[in-house]
């Protein structure tokens, strides 16, 4: 154990990201993928993790070669940076808060079902109580922000993860379909149908999150990483792309083994209880809300900084956790997060189209760093090489494409 807790510590950067990006949005998309058409889109989970992976890369090699950080860095090097840095940050806060009301409404429902699970008694639906979760969640969570010690928020991310990553996995061995049908999953093509290409959408806004890469390099600062530690942190960008697929393809296995087979789809977080305690019994239903809500608390936490985080960066390219505007703006954006459950609005429904709003500032976030990771004058030696520039590129053409999918999707969509 004392092993493992080493491992994951000296990848804690690595697991911020994984915060990011594996939430209730990864949870909900997959889920409702792996539902509706089995392993059909595990091609598209691949693909962008690969691309997650080359752009983690190239922030966290930018960070630690030359000691700066994202924004801080398009504003002074770029032409037209300010106006790029300025679109980042509002494009990112926007698409984050947006997802932040989805994934404390899961998360409080998510918990809520657990209660149900246990006390048959409770009410099939109740807005307050679910209210009531939303807020405590919150209200812990900010309490826990306002220490402001990043080594302390790592090993809080450690938690959540561990316990997301063990519930998915243990779930899907549990209901696991034959491996011959997984694996025709990776055979690319896009499902017919209605909210098809939302789903695609959806896949990369909540896998290659922008926010998980631009805020690389402050952790990469909070973690004191410098140019001796450029292996260490490729090694954290691989290991994290790995565990972002392997916990996200286990969620989508799941749901397929669970849901496909029997022609049932996810509408409402209960769909889920209701459709696996028949075939895994209530265990396996615990296990998957468990992992369903760490997810929701993995992501609620880095969620909650990052306005101040790239406000911050942009002034003076510091990773600033202690300042009042921190405590004010994480206080605003728990507020904001309170929106979904107020509404009593479907979560699965906001969730998914507020992790397809998030595609939109990525190619920005990648044309920017392909820039600045190829300068010679501030890389020397370890500028991009031909292979991670082939990821970046492909990463960038990949972004585009995705972009105009979501753009129709989401103007269908409402």
């Amino acid at each position: 154990m004392k092993k493992i807790a080493a491992f994951l510590l000296s990848i804690g950067p690595g697991l911020f990201c994984i915060g990011y990006t594996v939430g209730t949005g990864s949870v909900t998309s997959m889920a409702k993928a792996g539902s509706q058409y089995g392993s059909q889109l595990l091609w598209v989970l691949a693909l962008s993790c690969i691309f997650s992976w080359a752009l983690m890369e190239a922030y966290g090699r930018y960070a630690v070669v030359t000691g700066r950080t994202a924004v801080n860095s398009f504003k002074t090097e770029l032409k037209f940076g300010k106006v790029l840095a300025v679109v980042l940050i509002v494009g990112i806060v926007i698409g984050q808060w947006n997802s932040l009301s989805g994934i404390v409404g899961l998360s409080a429902n998510a918990l809520y079902e657990i209660a149900r699970l246990f006390l048959p008694g409770l009410p099939a639906e109740s807005y307050w109580a679910v209210l009531s979760i939303a807020v405590v969640i919150l209200a812990i969570l900010y309490f826990l922000l306002i220490v402001g010690k990043y080594s302390f928020f790592e090993k809080i991310l450690i938690l959540f993860v561990t316990i997301m990553g063990v519930s998915f996995l243990i779930s899907m061995f549990i209901v696991l379909p034959p491996p011959g049908e997984i694996a025709m999953g990776f055979i690319p093509s896009i499902p017919e149908g209605e909210g098809g290409s939302l789903l695609v959408a959806a896949f990369v806004g909540t896998t290659m999150a922008a926010p998980t890469f631009v805020v690389r390099p402050l952790l990469m600062q909070g973690k004191g990483w410098a140019r001796e530690h450029t292996s260490l942190q490729s090694r954290d960008a691989l290991s994290s792309a790995l565990l972002m697929f392997v916990i996200s393809a286990s969620i989508m296995v799941t749901a397929m083994g669970a849901l496909y087979y029997k022609g049932l789809t996810i509408n409402k977080v209960i769909d889920m209880v209701y459709t696996l305690e028949p075939v895994a019994g209530k265990f396996a239903v615990a296990l998957f809300m468990t992992g369903a809500l760490s997810a929701g608390l993995s992501s609620v936490f880095p969620i909650l900084m990052v306005a101040p985080l790239l406000i911050s960066d942009y002034k003076n390219g510091e990773l600033d956790l202690k300042s009042k505007l921190f405590k004010r703006l994480t206080a605003v954006a728990c507020v904001v997060g309170l929106s979904v459950p107020i509404l009593g609005a479907n979560p699965i429904a906001a969730q998914i189209a507020t992790q397809v709003a998030n595609v939109f500032v990525l190619p920005l976030v990648i044309g920017g760093i392909i820039y600045m990771v190829n300068r010679k004058a501030v890389m020397g030696e370890h500028r991009a090489g031909w292979l991670l520039n082939t990821g970046l590129v492909l990463a960038f053409i990949f972004s585009c494409v995705i972009s105009v999918i979501g753009f129709t999707a989401l103007k269908d969509f409402f």
